[in-house]
């Protein structure tokens, strides 16, 4: 059962195709993005740490697993349209380079020496549009509006008059509830798994994460209490059940009040404006998913208490984790060689493959050689360095 302010049907594909037998298109379109080589890429691309440091943690691909797990069951609740939410889900992390953040922060900065930028949501839809060729009658997947237009707009706005070329996916709108919850789910995911990488690592001790958690401090007292001979580590899991289970609760039930206080008061006072008496403005209403669009703010979220444990959540990972002196030596690494190889390719573009130097005849090389990093795995782009840079 949707409710009447899920998207039910897509508005349709930039190439025609008749429906199929027993799939929905959204169905369709998370079979497309699971069978893409992008998707299959994201195995060997990193979330936080690279597999030089370990490969017992999270890649891009199991992170891409946790938030499509998380996004179901939220959509599920809230009445939303969990196929579009589970495709969204599997492509939001698709246009992302190697390297995790360190990689899009250099491959950012190589481009911008050029006039240019990096944006891994731009990225991911020209993957989608055109760099996947698995189909005769077209370039790209031929993914459905609803899921083009969730890439762009999942975790940001983009303005028409700087973006003109995305005009089609109604910037001046808000996106639908199942596109603005992955933004939500990929938070609330990475946060709660990158506590757990953080403390395999040996980066992220006990009584730190405890003087600077509130929220598990407040979790760990109830664990210990009720599994006091619990190995460490499994009190520790406890714990992050417990956090991922509140936010993930707390993100239904604030957006359930929000959506409905929200679109409930703009109502009311819609049908004041019109001269309707007061008993009839008060007659309850079925939101529609023009009144999402239609919103003035994006209506998923969490509440203020839930999104200050969010934040302080956030705040300790990156001084403890992300910005650590132990991870250093990798991101400049990373930073290093993408850095080099941009270069390289600038200067001797005949060293690209045969695709890719013919694009460089119709687009800027920047772009050409942004696209060419920006799909590589961590193993292969050692690869290249090792091959090109000694």
């Amino acid at each position: 059962m949707l409710a009447p302010y899920a998207v039910e049907h897509s508005r349709g594909r930039r190439y025609p195709e008749p429906p199929h037998p027993y799939r929905n298109d959204f169905q369709r379109d998370r079979d497309r993005i699971i069978h893409s080589r992008a998707f299959r890429r994201l195995e060997a691309k990193t979330q936080v740490f690279t597999r030089r440091y370990s490969d017992h943690f999270r890649n891009r691909l199991t992170h891409t697993l946790e938030v499509a797990q998380i996004s179901r069951t939220i959509a599920a609740q809230l009445g939303l349209n969990v196929d579009l939410v589970e495709a969204l889900a599997l492509v939001h992390d698709i246009g992302h380079p190697p390297f995790g953040h360190a990689g899009e922060r250099a491959l950012d900065s190589a481009m911008r020496e050029h006039g240019l930028f990096f944006d891994h949501n731009l990225h991911a839809l020209r993957m989608v549009e055109d760099f996947e060729l698995r189909y005769a009658a077209f370039r790209g997947l031929n993914l459905t509006f609803e899921v083009r237009e969730g890439i762009i707009k999942h975790s940001r706005d983009y303005a028409a008059s700087e973006f003109p070329e995305l005009a089609e996916y109604l910037l001046d709108q808000r996106p639908p509830l199942e596109a603005q919850l992955i933004d939500w789910t990929d938070e609330l995911a990475y946060s709660t798994a990158d506590l757990d990488d953080g403390y395999e690592a040996h980066l992220l001790p006990l009584d730190e994460v405890t003087a600077g958690v509130p929220v598990f401090a407040r979790f760990f007292g109830e664990v210990k209490d009720l599994y006091p001979d619990a190995a460490p580590k499994l009190q520790f899991n406890e714990v992050l059940r417990r956090i991922l289970d509140r936010w993930v609760g707390d993100l239904i039930r604030n957006t359930q009040g929000v959506v409905a206080r929200t679109l409930f008061s703009t109502k009311a006072d819609e049908k004041r404006a019109d001269g309707l008496s007061q008993s009839e403005s008060a007659r309850p209403f079925k939101p529609a998913l023009d009144d999402i669009r239609a919103a003035p703010t994006r209506l998923v979220a969490l509440s203020s208490e839930a999104e200050q444990e969010r934040r302080q959540t956030k705040a300790f990972l990156y001084q403890n984790l992300y910005n650590c002196a132990s991870l250093e030596p990798e991101k400049e690494a990373a930073e290093r060689i993408i850095g080099d190889l941009f270069e390289l390719w600038m200067k001797n573009p005949e060293k690209l493959p045969a695709s890719y130097r013919e694009k460089t005849a119709s687009e800027p090389p920047a772009r050409v050689i942004c696209d060419y990093i920006a799909g590589m795995t961590d193993p292969y782009i050692y690869e290249q360095y090792e091959k090109y840079c000694g």
